[in-house]
């Protein structure tokens, strides 16, 4: 009882305990939207995505910003994954995410337009076989606990709806910056950060589903 305590007040206070993460991957938490060739549980259909919700129903019970941290973000990635990316993107993330190895955050909203995709300002620009981010993003669930984000850009200005590209990319990569934790007056135990992005440099395997359809992609997820 005082174990389950001393879980509760670090969940309060904005810290998900990494036994909960741990048992999490051990139960194969993390792997439900993920195929069986690429490590998961996933045998495809809707009962897949019916079994996330259960799961994050179940997790909700303790904690509902553990419940929509630890699983729903990862299961974007998934997702999207499974429906977009390359062979070489999938082989690389996903076993990965099904262990809990990697832990995954979504980054749509900003400051100026809230989760209005159309109105998104951070801009990829191609330079040779690499694409440099320039922008920032706000109220970004897992942006503190991430290993990879899923980052929406605008890749051509005049193209409206058809302007718009997501890319994978890993929070290590120079450039990315974690800024303000953000302080919430509830769901504490969900990591809500304020990002930036700055002059990063990535090559164009980065790019997840196809150029000039992220709006669609995102919207669709």
């Amino acid at each position: 009882q005082n174990a389950n305590k001393a879980v509760f007040i670090r969940l309060a206070n904005g810290d998900i305990p990494e036994e909960i993460i741990q048992g999490m991957a051990e139960l194969g938490g993390f792997g439900l939207s993920v195929p069986e060739e690429y490590g998961g549980f996933a045998a495809g259909g809707e009962s897949d995505y019916l079994a996330m919700v259960v799961a994050t129903e179940e997790l909700a019970r303790g904690s509902l910003g553990c419940g929509g941290s630890l699983i729903t973000r990862p299961e974007i990635l998934s997702r999207a994954l499974v429906k977009g990316g390359t062979e070489e993107q999938k082989h690389e993330w996903l076993p990965k995410l099904a262990s809990g190895e990697v832990m995954a955050a979504v980054a749509v909203t900003e400051p100026d337009f809230g989760s209005d995709v159309a109105g998104i300002k951070t801009r990829a620009v191609k330079d040779g076989d690499e694409y440099v981010i320039n922008g920032s993003k706000t109220y970004i669930t897992n942006g503190h606990r991430a290993d990879a984000i899923v980052l929406v850009t605008k890749t051509d200005p005049d193209a409206g709806y058809d302007g718009f590209t997501l890319f994978l990319i890993p929070m290590d990569t120079p450039g990315v910056i974690r800024e303000q934790k953000l302080q919430k007056m509830g769901m504490h135990a969900s990591d809500t950060a304020l990002l930036a992005f700055q002059d990063v440099r990535v090559p164009d395997t980065a790019i997840l589903g196809e150029i000039g359809k992220g709006f669609y992609h995102i919207m669709w997820e």
